[in-house]
């Protein structure tokens, strides 16, 4: 599966084409494009902007127009944060990426536009479809690596490489009854010896710790790690 092309059209800040290719790396994109960038390439500030990601601007190219930066690919996508009135179908990102990932053994570029007006009307003319963002009507501008970070998350999903770094699941496994009765003893035994208990709610007030207790779905190291806080705090209570 080939990984679609990251196309900017005369990107001006060097900041920008700096987090772009972070927003790449993050996602498993390495193929970018600068169309005609503005004070020339490289950019001052550029590497720093990209946070390590730096293979990606080293081997970015560099076109003159926007038809020489798309001659090669099969299928483009234009993002825009607006109706053209052009008669192409738009896609939201997931669907944009889903269309992608099943274009077997095409070569697939996504067209991003200027930072301040965008795409052309002649540049999306060009694509086969466009992109355009869910946002909220009262404040649709997105910043240009978040445009492109949103289509290589998406991209990430549909490709089946979506894999997160850790599950988080518990390493210790639950605790026993056993090891619950004997935390619950040693809870008691501690409260009780510390005057917690009134004679008339001890019972109704040991249901309700033991209640407590059950409902945390205590694993075996937190059952240990009760346990040793207990016995410290008994030997302070001792000393005093």
């Amino acid at each position: 599966m080939i990984a679609p092309v990251v196309i900017l059209v005369e990107p001006q800040l060097a900041e920008n084409i700096g987090m772009v290719a972070r927003a790449m790396a993050n996602f498993g994109l390495s193929e970018l494009r600068l169309v005609a960038p503005k004070n020339g390439w490289p950019k001052k500030g550029v590497r720093e902007a990209a946070s390590g990601a730096t293979h990606v601007l080293d081997d970015a190219t560099v076109f003159a127009t926007v038809p020489e930066a798309i001659a090669d690919l099969n299928y483009l996508l234009a993002t825009t944060a607006r109706e053209r009135g052009q008669m192409k179908r738009a896609y939201a990102p997931d669907e944009a990426m889903a269309d992608v990932a099943a274009r077997a053994g095409q070569r697939v570029g996504v067209m991003f536009g200027r930072e301040r007006i965008g795409l052309t009307n002649d540049e999306v003319s060009l694509a086969d479809a466009i992109v355009t963002f869910p946002v909220s009507p009262d404040f649709p501008s997105l910043n240009l690596a978040q445009a492109v970070l949103l289509v290589g998350y998406e991209w990430r999903k549909a490709s089946g490489q979506a894999r997160l770094p850790f599950t988080g699941e518990m390493q210790s496994p639950p605790a026993t009854r056993e090891a619950m009765a004997s935390l619950v003893a040693s809870l008691e035994g501690s409260l009780e010896a510390g005057g917690f208990y009134p004679p008339e709610k001890r019972d109704v007030i040991a249901r309700n710790m033991r209640d407590m207790l059950h409902r945390m779905a205590m694993t075996e190291q937190d059952v240990r790690t009760f346990r040793g806080a207990l016995r410290a705090m008994t030997r302070i209570k001792a000393k005093e």
